[in-house]
């Protein structure tokens, strides 16, 4: 058995002046520093230690959001997009993620609080059906984007690519007056683009071209550079321009989307900055083993030639020419194959690469498995190749479709709801939409501005048993048709259902119904049973 070390410690003139004015005190700092000469001047955590091999040379320091993060921001986004551009892993979880968190883009399904408004049912949904209408006048336009090029749900697809790949992403939301119907319109603003004013350093309130309030610490304003700092015409010519976060009257005139993941946090972070070291180095084994495999695939044949005869042979000058010919080959070959002329005593060496590496796939598969990971997507669906069962497949759809809702809902809390409100300001303003009470009451504002965010659904692995436990769902209760219209295919049940009464009444009108229900008559359950034994 270990023997327990002994420590003893004998009182200090310190010890006695307070064991004399407190006993008990005295006698707790005693058993405090007799704890603490036990522990070795550590606490409980054996991950703190310092006095243990493998952790002696784990050296940390404690720095704030600002100071972890912002000085090796630049470096990240200009690696991140790298590995996008070149990096297939890379590029395919922007593209799949971008996929499914926005797709053909969110949309608003207007939500007033009509009891509160003192609406009827009715009154609400009439209100509903005309707001999603001239919605969709302003989202379906390229006038929503101010260079004109990209609507409002394509500009969702840019600002989270941009949140992925760079941290942070900008929205301008000005109102420029130009012949269309609204005059709202959005400008994307990538993340480099704001920084200080004429590059200077941070300061307590301006940090990486965000001033922020003394008091609060709340963003109140950004600094926006005229071009990219990587644009490199006239870059003598940048100049900087100051916009409040929001107007004098609450008006939101920036949305700043990015994930905030530390208290203090003022920019964002890359999504693959904690991978961006494994997938540059994945990347570089994947092309050595491609180019070893094609060097593998080529065929040469070399061709030995005597001495004596080729003294006999070749005069001075074809020696000369030959040798020459021979030396200025650097190992090209042409098509897959070559026929090469050795010199005399020279033979050729033959070396196996043993390629294609029968270990290439199995290193690959555990090195994109913790890429996946924290990446939040599955293995199996971050590169689409599903081996196992159903179950195992289902399973990584919805792991996968966790992060993606997470990520849906902050795309549509930092960017959509937003851009809804100022344009259902707009539409108010203009007339297009009733909204008593809308500029007088900001509760009565709220209540008119709400909104649920519909987006494409997860898609269907079994059909099915899918449908079946929908079906199963709504049957106890436990969930409403218009979620699971949702939940299936994004689009809701209020338009499937119009679209099916419609499609009713035409085939009552064109005799169809009936003689579907004669030619297909329904079968029962023990029917069923009876015909699969």
């Amino acid at each position: 058995m270990a023997k327990t070390k002994k420590v003893e410690f004998k009182p200090n003139l310190i010890d006695k002046a307070i064991a004399y004015v407190s006993p008990k005190a005295a006698y707790r700092r005693h058993q405090s520093r007799m704890a603490l000469a036990m522990s070795g001047g550590h606490g409980g955590y054996s991950g703190a230690r310092v006095d243990r091999t493998a952790l002696a040379n784990w050296r940390v320091s404690s720095g704030s959001a600002e100071t972890d993060i912002n000085p090796d921001l630049p470096n990240l986004r200009e690696r991140s997009r790298d590995l996008v551009r070149n990096t297939p892993i890379a590029t395919g979880a922007v593209e799949l993620a971008t996929t499914h968190v926005i797709g053909t883009g969110l949309s608003p399904q207007p939500m007033p609080d009509y009891k509160f408004l003192g609406l009827t049912e009715e009154q609400s949904s009439d209100w509903i059906d005309n707001t999603v209408r001239e919605f969709n006048i302003f989202a379906m336009s390229k006038d929503a984007s101010i260079e004109r090029d990209l609507n409002f749900y394509q500009l969702q697809a840019l600002v989270f690519r941009s949140r992925m790949e760079s941290g942070d992403v900008f929205a301008l939301t000005p109102s420029i007056d130009r012949a269309a119907v609204y005059s709202l319109c959005l400008q994307v603003i990538e993340a480099d683009r704001i920084s200080n004013p004429g590059r200077k350093q941070n300061t307590n309130n301006l940090v990486d071209g965000i001033e922020k309030d003394p008091a609060t610490g709340a963003s109140i304003r950004c600094h926006i550079a005229n071009k990219h700092p990587g644009d490199y015409r006239n870059a003598s010519s940048t100049t900087w321009t100051a916009y409040n976060f929001y107007g004098t009257n609450g008006r939101r005139n920036v949305l700043h989307i990015f994930k905030k993941l530390r208290p203090g946090q003022v920019r964002g972070v890359p999504d693959f900055a904690p991978i961006i070291e494994p997938l540059k180095q994945l990347g570089r084994y994947t092309d050595a083993e491609l180019q070893a495999a094609v060097v593998s695939g080529m065929f040469a044949i070399f061709m030995k030639m005597d001495p004596d005869g080729f003294q006999e042979i070749f005069d001075n000058n074809a020696q000369s020419a030959l040798v020459q010919k021979a030396g200025e080959w650097e190992g090209d070959m042409d098509n897959g194959g070559k026929a090469v002329n050795l010199l005399p005593g020279e033979e050729p060496v033959t070396v196996n690469p043993g390629r294609p590496n029968s270990e290439f796939d199995p290193f690959v598969q555990a090195i994109i498995r913790q890429i996946g990971m924290a990446l939040g997507i599955p293995y199996e669906v971050l590169i689409m190749h599903y081996q196992s069962s159903y179950s195992a497949a289902r399973a990584a759809m919805l792991n996968a479709w966790r992060t993606w809702r997470l990520a849906r809902d902050w795309m549509a809390t930092d960017f959509c709801q937003p851009v809804y409100e100022l344009w259902l300001e707009e539409a108010v303003a203009r007339g297009y939409i009733k909204a008593p009470g809308f500029f007088q009451d900001k509760r009565v504002r709220a209540a008119w501005c709400k909104a649920q965010w519909i987006g494409d659904g997860p898609g269907s692995i079994d059909p099915v048993k899918e449908v079946d436990a929908a079906e199963k769902r709504v049957e106890l209760g436990i969930s409403t048709l218009a979620a699971e219209s949702v939940l299936h295919d994004g689009i809701d049940w209020k338009s499937k259902h119009e679209q099916r009464t419609k499609e009713k009444k035409m085939r009552d009108e064109a005799g169809l119904t009936s003689s579907s229900k004669q030619s297909a008559p329904m079968i029962s359950n023990d029917a069923t049973s009876r015909i699969e034994d």
